[in-house]
């Protein structure tokens, strides 16, 4: 792990347990990377595009119908405060975690820690380089969490890419310590079936519990064979992080999930969960999981228990994420069509696919069922250069209404209503025209989220952006404060 801040440069070595371990920390000055990201850490490449959608591309901007290139629009209710480019990690920029005054923000070569006591001028705190796909990331009390999705030689953040074939190859969940948040601390790594594509904080007094989703198993991978049909949960004691351990497997697909074509053609096969919503308040969790949509107890953190799952095999072709709204009697999952690598906000594609699906949470207890109401995507216009698909988003709390605020990679941010869930509306917009037109490219918002009277969202190319939403409906949440923000993890927002 590299560090790189704007302080003096300083050595600390970890204690003989966590070295022992192959955890590796070096705090250094901005400069030259000692541990290089491989190809197989980076996002999604560019593809080309015909000439014809190039043209059709170019002629849309002359005619006004989408911005023009890297062109800011945004609705009126929006103003943009701040921006702040990538710095010293080059990686895809990916998800969002707070507490208090800090924003941290994941990358595909580590994470980013942002002072955003000021919005309108948010402050590089600490820079961490630790390489590995895609570095989602939580945090709570002095503990930050990194998954790694790819395979890789060690433990360590100077490690390099190494095929899943191996069975010396790692891939998991790291652990840091935050208590000084210009000195970020590895102090534990635990291996997980499949390695960490995302995760979810359950947190407790004592321990904190993680589900960490992951998928596509292999005959040939040694850590990570078929059939993988459930999440790995991690224990992670707060006094003793280094004592993290995987404590259970949970099967959620007994049956094996959603077999996907040719039963289903376009619809991703069922092997695992790609994320998870939990709200602790009420003991309960949305999975989204490929082929299937999940609602589960989480009465039992250790041992969750499914309540209700439901499947769309005519739109949706992977579930990738879910959000409740306050109530508790609305879930809101997303459809990654293209697995965030493709255009598909366009005419061809239509507005009920790459969309999020709204369902109603009917009936009580073990016995509550998922009912579908809508679908909702952006109808603003988007150029088939530009690779668009509902991504991370958050709610905006608001008593009495159900508002959200919503990336779409280069659709953009979206703030929408689904009060009504039969009839969504978007009711806000902040986004960029197409990176090129000479390609398909992935950029735009990863995460775009509400955090204590500001939008914060992370750009895959463009940085960390700011907004400010002024609006009657949405005002009333400015006046909601939160200690810490793990967005997949869900607060009580007004029964605290």
């Amino acid at each position: 792990m590299i560090s790189l801040h704007t302080s003096p440069v300083r050595r600390r070595r970890l204690g003989v347990a966590t070295a022992a371990a192959g955890l590796l920390a070096t705090l250094l000055m901005a400069g030259p990377a000692a541990a290089t990201p491989d190809p197989g850490d980076r996002g999604a490449a560019r593809t080309g595009v015909s000439a014809a959608q190039e043209a059709e591309a170019a002629a849309a901007i002359r005619n006004g119908e989408i911005p023009g290139v890297d062109e800011i629009v945004h609705s009126s209710n929006i103003t943009h405060l701040a921006n702040v480019p990538k710095d010293a990690l080059k990686g895809t920029n990916t998800d969002l975690a707070f507490q208090g005054k800090y924003a941290f923000a994941g990358n595909y070569d580590g994470f980013r820690i942002f002072d955003i006591s000021d919005p309108r001028s948010p402050r590089t705190v600490s820079q961490v380089l630790c390489p590995g796909s895609q570095n989602d990331i939580s945090v709570s009390g002095n503990l930050l969490f990194l998954s790694t999705d790819s395979s890789r030689s060690d433990n360590s953040c100077t490690s390099t890419t190494q095929p899943a074939t191996e069975k010396s190859s790692w891939e998991g969940m790291k652990v840091f310590d935050i208590s000084d948040k210009r000195n970020p601390k590895y102090v534990a790594a635990v291996e997980t079936a499949c390695g960490s594509h995302t995760h979810t904080l359950v947190p407790e007094r004592k321990n904190v519990y993680v589900y960490v989703s992951s998928y596509s198993p292999s005959a040939t991978f040694p850590d990570c064979q078929p059939p993988h049909d459930g999440i790995s949960v991690i224990k992670v004691p707060r006094n003793a992080p280094e004592k993290a351990a995987v404590v259970n497997f949970p099967v959620l697909f007994p049956d094996g999930g959603n077999p996907g074509a040719p039963d289903n053609p376009g619809v991703s096969r069922t092997t695992g969960c790609h994320d998870i919503t939990v709200l602790p308040s009420k003991a309960l969790a949305a999975g989204a999981c490929m082929g299937d949509g999940l609602l589960f107890s989480i009465k039992d953190p250790e041992n969750p228990k499914i309540i209700d799952r439901v499947q769309d095999n005519v739109n949706f072709a992977f579930w990738h994420s879910a959000t409740f709204n306050q109530t508790t009697d609305k879930v809101v999952f997303t459809d990654e069509l293209g697995g965030g690598g493709a255009a598909t906000c366009n005419e061809e594609i239509g507005p009920k696919r790459g969309a999020n699906g709204i369902y109603d949470i009917v009936g009580r207890g073990d016995h509550r069922k998922l009912v579908f109401r809508s679908y909702f995507k952006i109808d603003r216009p988007q150029a088939d250069t530009e690779v668009c698909v509902a991504h991370n988003g958050s709610i905006i709390p608001v008593k009495g209404r159900d508002l959200m605020v919503q990336a779409w990679y280069q659709g953009g941010v979206s703030v929408w209503d689904f009060t009504d869930s039969s009839k969504p509306k978007e009711i806000g917009y902040f986004e960029r025209g197409p990176v090129t037109t000479d390609a398909v490219t992935t950029a735009g918002p990863w995460s775009a989220y509400y955090y204590n009277g500001y939008i914060y969202s992370n750009d895959i190319a463009k940085g960390f952006d700011v907004l400010k939403l002024d609006d009657r409906r949405t005002d009333p949440a400015k006046r909601v404060r939160l200690d810490e923000l793990n967005v997949q993890t869900q607060p009580e927002y007004f029964g605290r």
